[in-house]
């Protein structure tokens, strides 16, 4: 028998079809889950059916990352993989690569696409986000203008600060033409000059907020001038508006409080700021006041006037030293005079004179103190206190001294 296979080349055959086959290495696959059920090792297996046929699949762990929700039986589903063919079995199966929920599920898989598309563009990035303005005068408001959105930040404006003017831009906020509306608001009110743009409404379905993820909605607010806060759904809403607007709010009451600053902690920080400014002013008065007596010193001192009191004040005080001095000087000298006159009058003839010593002049007008200077008949003059007495030498009588 002639060109006989095994069974394992047969599968490896029909395998390598499944291979070469474009069409089948990426399809969409739409069909209800059943025999759904998690491998220990991280992998799916789960069976897609419709009222005709069904097939086997598998989503390996390493693939799950892009799995957002919980797979269920009974639930509608478009499945992107291969089909390809399970060579121990000989069965073909889906490979599946990614897995979205039929209806609400092609909306999601488009607003991926979507983000994935504007996030390549930089749509997203941090150095193109503007800054909140902490005091805004006007701010612009695109939502329904009926509905718990507006309401709620009309409400929330008027208790934090009832001077902010809020200007509404009434759009369609789901349906038909609801993001071109949007879109018109956004870039109405960026030329009207406002101070900060909220864009929103409440929560609802993927539906009801896909308005908030179409692109003509994201390029608007890319392109607005005036900073943009989203408020899109609840917290766990998220669309493409929040990750291009400068600010996500989880709310449109959240996007109210975030936009308006409360008016009773801005007059509480004044105060606080008054009071710290006013501590730091008379702090820095006394500081240049103790200064300024500093400087005012020491121009005192460098002035003139002052270095000619001081010099005057010095020279008074040398001169009354001097004085002082010369006084002491006159006083001792004075002093040691009247020592010097007692003593010369000790010595003084006169006062010897006076006491009844008479001095004697030889005729030579020389002192006669001894009998050798003198001789008999020689005249001689006796000096006493009121004149002198001539006399003449007779005699002369010498004393033995003992």
């Amino acid at each position: 028998m002639n060109n006989v296979y095994s069974v394992t080349q047969v599968n490896l055959y029909i395998k390598n079809m499944f291979i070469r086959d474009y069409a089948l290495n990426n399809i969409y696959i739409k069909g209800e889950v059943s025999n759904c059920k998690y491998h220990t090792s991280g992998h799916i297996y789960f069976t897609l059916k419709d009222d005709k046929g069904q097939m086997a699949c598998v989503m390996f762990a390493g693939q799950r990352n892009g799995l957002k929700f919980q797979l269920k039986e009974g639930q509608s589903i478009i499945a992107l993989g291969s089909v390809n063919v399970y060579e121990r079995d000989g069965k073909y199966q889906l490979y599946a690569k990614e897995i979205i929920l039929d209806g609400s599920g092609l909306l999601y898989q488009k607003y991926e696409q979507l983000k994935n598309q504007l996030e390549e563009e930089g749509l997203f990035e941090a150095d193109h986000k503007k800054k909140i303005p902490v005091y805004p005068k006007k701010v612009g408001i695109v939502t329904a203008k009926t509905g718990a959105a507006i309401q709620d930040i009309i409400n929330i404006t008027k208790r934090r600060n009832p001077y902010v003017q809020l200007i509404l831009y009434p759009a369609l906020v789901q349906g038909e033409g609801a993001a071109q509306t949007v879109a018109a608001g956004i870039r109405t009110l960026d030329k009207l000059g406002v101070d900060t743009i909220i864009v929103g409404r409440g929560g609802g379905s993927i539906e009801d907020l896909w308005a908030f993820n179409e692109e003509i909605v994201a390029r608007a607010i890319y392109e607005c001038q005036t900073p943009v806060i989203s408020a899109v759904g609840h917290e766990t809403d998220v669309t493409i508006a929040d990750f291009v607007s400068d600010l996500r709010a989880p709310t449109p009451s959240a996007a109210a409080e975030l936009a308006v600053p409360d008016i009773k902690a801005i007059l509480f920080d004044i105060t606080a700021l008054n009071h710290s400014l006013n501590s730091g002013l008379q702090k820095k008065i006394a500081v240049y006041r103790n200064e300024l007596k500093h400087l005012s010193l020491k121009l005192d001192y460098a002035s003139p006037i002052y270095q000619i009191r001081q010099k005057r004040q010095q020279l008074i005080d040398m001169e009354q030293k001097l004085s002082q001095q010369l006084q002491n000087k006159l006083t001792l000298k004075r002093h040691m005079l009247e020592l010097y006159i007692e003593k010369l009058e000790g010595l003084s003839p006169l006062k010897k004179l006076n006491q009844g010593f008479a001095l004697v002049l030889n005729s030579e007008n020389k002192i006669m103190n001894h009998l050798d200077k003198v001789s008999v008949g020689e005249k001689i003059r006796i000096c006493i206190t009121d004149g002198d007495v001539l006399a003449t030498v007779d005699e002369m009588i010498k004393k033995e001294r003992n």
